[in-house]
C-alpha cells in the first residue's frame, strides 16, 4: 500500500483506492449512485461520465450486480486508482475504464448506448471560489474540461431509448442545468432538493432526465419534485431516511 493512499469501504464488500490528500469520495457521489439506480434499477449498461476515482460507478455497481460499465475520466492519476479498484474488487471483466476527456469525439463510439448514465459533475466555474491544494481536487470541483451543459448532451447523444441521466447540482444554480437540459433535448422527470441539515436551505438537488423524444408529449415540460431528503437532523445526527438509503447502498447507517 503506498503512503500517499488509502482503502476504504465504500459499498458492501467493495473497497476503494484513494490519495490521503487528493480527491476523496462524497456525499454527492452516494446520492447519485442511490439516485440513478433506484430509477434505473434494471439498467444492463452504465456510463459514468467524469468518473473521477470511479467511486459513483463502484456503488451502482454494487447494487446492478450484473450491469456492464463503462467509466470515462480525463485526469491519469484518477484512472489508475479506479482501475486498481476494480481489480481488487473482482470487477475488471464488468469494467471498462478510459482515460478521455469524455467530450472528445473518440471517448465513446458513435453506436455505444447505455440505459443509465450517471454524473457528479464539477459546478464552480473557475475564479469563484478557493480551488484547492490538490489538482485533482481542482478539477473534480471547478470546471476545467466543460460543464453540465457537456454532460447534458453527451448524455443524450448515449442514452438507450427510455434511459435515464442522473446527476447532481446545486440548487442555486438549477437554471443552468435546466437550460443545459433544454439545449440538449432532454426533460427533468424527477428532483430532489437535498439539505445537509434539517431546518437550512438545499444547497444541492438530484435530477433524473430522459430525453424528450422518449416520453409523452405531456410529459415533455413535467417535473415531478419530491419532498426534499435531509442528511442530519438539526441535532447532527443522520437523518432516518439518510440511513436507510445508506444501507441501501451498503453503507453502516
Amino acid at each position: 500500500m503506498p503512503a500517499d493512499e488509502t482503502l476504504d469501504a465504500i459499498s458492501g464488500h467493495f473497497r476503494i483506492f484513494q490519495l490521503r490528500k487528493g480527491h476523496r469520495f462524497s456525499t454527492d457521489d452516494v446520492l447519485t449512485a442511490w439516485y440513478g439506480t433506484s430509477w434505473a434499477p434494471s439498467a444492463s449498461r452504465v456510463l459514468d461520465l467524469g468518473s473521477g476515482i470511479g467511486s459513483v460507478g463502484m456503488i451502482a455497481a454494487w447494487r446492478l450486480q450484473g450491469a456492464q460499465f463503462v467509466t470515462i475520466e480525463a485526469q491519469d492519476e484518477s484512472v489508475v486508482l479506479a482501475r486498481k479498484s476494480a481489480a481488487y474488487n473482482g470487477l475488471a471483466d464488468r469494467y471498462d475504464i478510459r482515460c478521455a476527456d469524455f467530450r472528445a469525439a473518440d471517448a465513446l463510439r458513435a453506436d455505444e448506448r447505455f440505459d443509465l448514465v450517471l454524473g457528479s459533475p464539477p459546478y464552480f466555474p473557475l475564479g469563484t471560489g478557493v480551488e484547492g491544494d490538490h489538482p485533482q481536487k481542482i478539477a473534480c470541483r471547478f470546471e476545467l474540461r466543460g460543464d453540465i451543459s457537456d454532460y447534458a448532451r453527451v448524455a443524450q447523444e448515449h442514452l438507450e431509448h427510455g434511459g435515464l441521466f442522473a446527476c447532481v447540482f446545486p440548487e442555486d444554480q438549477r437554471e443552468r442545468l435546466e437550460r443545459a437540459a433544454s439545449d440538449a433535448s432532454l426533460a427533468v422527470v424527477r428532483r430532489r432538493p437535498v439539505l445537509f441539515r434539517e431546518g437550512e436551505a438545499p444547497l444541492v438537488g438530484l435530477f433524473a432526465l430522459m430525453r424528450a423524444s422518449d416520453l409523452p408529449e405531456a410529459m415533455r415540460e413535467r417535473t415531478w419534485v419530491e419532498p426534499p431528503l435531509v442528511i442530519r437532523t438539526a441535532g447532527g445526527n443522520v437523518h432516518p431516511e439518510y440511513a436507510a438509503i445508506k444501507l441501501s447502498v451498503g453503507f453502516p447507517p
